[in-house]
């Protein structure tokens, strides 16, 4: 990777909606040779996905949560199987396997407090293995960036 394919990658980060055309003009080639890096760095996956950020409040998201989970075990199969049920609850946004004082850092989004409570003691308190669950909660968002610095 080079200096116009990090260039590239910047400008698909803060506006993936652009065209070859723009992203061509502001890195300094042509359509074709920008379109053929692009889909270079698809094919080594360096580019995962072209995504959406979405307001949250605006669609009615409005309670943030980092969920720390302690296990009972470190066994294999209880790792395992956290891992998985994890990916099944849609409230999960990230599911971070971590070091430290606990096992898992996750973030959830729900609507209100009594859809956390819900889905604490339905969904994620019912996940078989887990010892401890502790919440803290968003009050003030001060920096969230999806942009990589390169």
């Amino acid at each position: 990777m080079d200096k116009i394919d990090r260039k590239i990658l910047m400008e698909l980060q803060k506006n993936a909606k652009q065209n070859t055309k723009e992203i061509a003009s502001k890195v300094g080639l042509s359509v074709t040779p920008t379109y053929e890096r692009i889909k270079k760095l698809e094919q080594q996956q360096v580019i995962k996905s072209h995504v959406v950020l979405l307001d949250r409040d605006k669609i009615g998201k409005h309670v943030l949560a980092y969920c720390q989970v302690s296990l009972l075990k470190h066994k294999k199969e209880l790792l395992d199987n956290f891992k998985e049920q994890s990916c099944l609850l849609s409230e999960i946004m990230e599911c971070h396997h971590v070091s430290g004082n606990f096992d898992f850092l996750l973030k959830v989004v729900v609507g209100n407090i009594s859809e956390f409570h819900h889905f604490i003691n339905e969904k994620l308190s019912v996940v078989d293995g887990i010892a401890k669950i502790q919440s803290s909660f968003v009050v003030d968002p001060v920096k969230e960036n999806s942009i990589f610095c390169l």
